[in-house]
């Protein structure tokens, strides 16, 4: 069974994630797609690495989905499409990581409070890049989770 990766951006009202998969010792993207409009009226779509549409779904506008949601709508979504791959992790798109965090770095408690700590240095998008992150080991598997740090600019 090949491994797979999820690769997840989340924004303040969005999610956008791409699957790769392993396949001859190089990953290559299976699947991509978004929830977005996640307080409003929600829309997902997912497309295959050739552009179709795998599934696509419009929530009413008073469901107001929210990141835990998504996230559940997500979670649930691969289970059923990714039954000849094995999961193995989560790699998040996050702005800050300040001068503890350079470069990508495994997410634990210790570090998801970490870098909540830089929520100041870029209000409005390190708390949405980070809301995903706690709400994954709720549901299964169980992955391990990478942050992936957008690069610092040096201060002169």
């Amino acid at each position: 069974m090949a491994d797979a990766i999820l690769v997840v951006n989340a924004g303040s009202s969005s999610i956008k994630f791409s699957v790769f998969v392993e396949r001859g010792g190089t990953p290559t993207l299976a699947l991509r797609g978004q929830i977005e409009g996640l307080y409003t009226r929600a829309h997902f779509v997912a497309k295959d690495a050739k552009g179709a549409t795998a599934a696509e779904k419009t929530w009413d506008a008073d469901a107001k989905l929210g990141h835990e949601g998504a996230v559940d709508h997500l979670a649930a979504f691969l289970r059923n499409e990714l039954t000849e791959v094995r999961l193995a992790g989560v790699g998040h798109r996050v702005v800050h990581g300040g001068l503890e965090y350079t470069k990508p770095v495994r997410v634990d408690a210790n570090v998801l409070a970490k870098l909540e700590k830089f929520n100041p240095l870029a209000p409005l998008h390190q708390p949405n890049n980070l809301q995903p992150i706690p709400l994954l080991p709720e549901r299964p598997p169980p992955l391990p989770q990478v942050a992936s740090l957008d690069p610092s600019v040096p201060l002169a």
